[in-house]
């Protein structure tokens, strides 16, 4: 976001130029430090676990793909095809905090020290400023957009947290503890949680998207128990009143703070499960779900789009679509989903050597893979259900 919007522009922008949740996802560098996973039960990351162990055959090619062939100077790149990189949304090799925050939880789940360290200081580098993380870097226009995304805030913020147990290391819980509260003061206002805070204009939008709403992380903020008592409360309510219906059990995508009304063009898979997600992570997942995501990924005829009566709007599957569900498996301790969700993502690997995709996700024909799907994946694998 550049000083030609207007402060009003500002406000109705950011469903257009954030991310969402995974706004990247599409159907079918410098040295590494190394890829050495470790068992993490039920999406728990505590510093008595097993010692590492060796990473899987896909686990090394799918980091080898995106750390030679998707990763420049600046970060991972939003997909391996260049543009111009002068488009409202993020193309090429344009840079995502949703990618270092999800690279930086990856490597805290496989207890990669030198890994989290390049990541996070890479993410310092190419997106802190004074209000927040950038949620966009333009290596091309030296162009760093001035709005966060507070989903990728979040998720940084929370693998900076995890970061501080699994590694003994108590200055990432300082940052932490530092970064927390600067969202608490920007992306929260009266107890409610916007999307995006704007750093040129010192404003927020007027909406919530509620895959953006992370109450695992939400609940560690370091402010006062009274604080995180009604901002919980608040947001867990717009989370769970989102809910469409047993039927289709599924969720809105936005509160509109203005207008008290939920709002939705269309319902998109990756951001209900999502949303579905952060709720099994704080044990306020519907049964419902469950059972039509595992009846789903079971059929593989889990779609990229819905109406909101649960008809499917295009026939699109991905990759991230089935990381998703994966991790949803681990988090509720059902290895059955789990496995059936990875074997279901594997389905969109790149397997032939001779291809520059190989070991990644993505349309070999086109050249084109998408951070998203490539990263959502590597996050996958480091989850594990008993």
């Amino acid at each position: 976001m550049g000083s030609r919007y207007s402060k009003a522009a500002v406000l109705g922008m950011s469903l257009l130029l954030l991310t969402s949740c995974g706004g990247n996802s599409s159907s079918p560098a410098p040295s590494s430090p190394g890829y050495t996973p470790a068992v993490s039960p039920s999406g728990t990351i505590r510093p008595d676990e097993a010692p590492q162990l060796e990473p899987t055959l896909e686990q090394r090619e799918l980091f080898n793909f995106i750390n030679t062939q998707l990763t420049g100077p600046d970060g991972v790149y939003t997909n391996l095809k260049e543009t111009s990189e002068s488009a409202e949304v993020a193309t090429g090799h344009e840079i995502l905090s949703e990618s270092a925050s999800l690279l930086m939880e990856a490597a805290v789940r496989t207890r990669n020290q030198e890994l989290f360290d390049r990541e996070w200081t890479q993410a310092r580098r190419t997106f802190d400023m004074e209000g927040g993380f950038s949620y966009r870097f333009s290596p091309k226009q030296q162009k760093q957009f001035n709005v966060n995304a507070a989903v990728d805030d979040l998720r940084m913020i929370g693998a900076l947290l995890e970061a501080g147990q699994v590694f003994n290391q108590p200055e990432y819980t300082r940052e932490a503890d530092k970064y927390g509260k600067r969202f608490y003061k920007n992306n929260i206002k009266k107890d409610y949680m916007f999307d995006m805070f704007d750093n040129l204009y010192k404003v927020v939008n007027e909406s919530v998207t509620l895959c953006y709403i992370d109450l695992s992380v939400l609940q560690k903020l370091s402010i006062s128990s009274e604080l995180q008592e009604n901002l919980l409360m608040n947001m867990s309510g717009i989370l769970e009143e989102g809910y469409l219906s047993d039927s289709f059990p599924f969720y809105e995508t936005r509160f509109d703070y203005k207008t008290g009304k939920y709002s939705s063009e269309g319902i998109n898979s990756v951001e209900s499960l999502l949303t579905i997600l952060h709720l099994a992570e704080t044990g306020r997942q519907k049964p419902a779900s469950i059972s039509y995501i595992k009846a789903q990924v079971a059929a593989g005829t889990l779609f990229g789009q819905y109406t909101r009566e649960g008809q499917p709007a295009n026939d699109i599957r991905s990759t991230a679509i089935y990381a998703l569900t994966a991790m949803i498996g681990a988090v509720l301790g059902d290895s059955s989903l789990y496995q059936s969700s990875i074997e279901r993502m594997n389905e969109f690997r790149v397997t032939d050597p001779a291809s520059p995709l190989y070991g990644g996700f993505g349309d070999p024909a086109a050249r084109q893979a998408y951070s998203f799907d490539n990263l959502m994946a590597l996050l996958a694998y480091s989850y594990k259900a008993p």
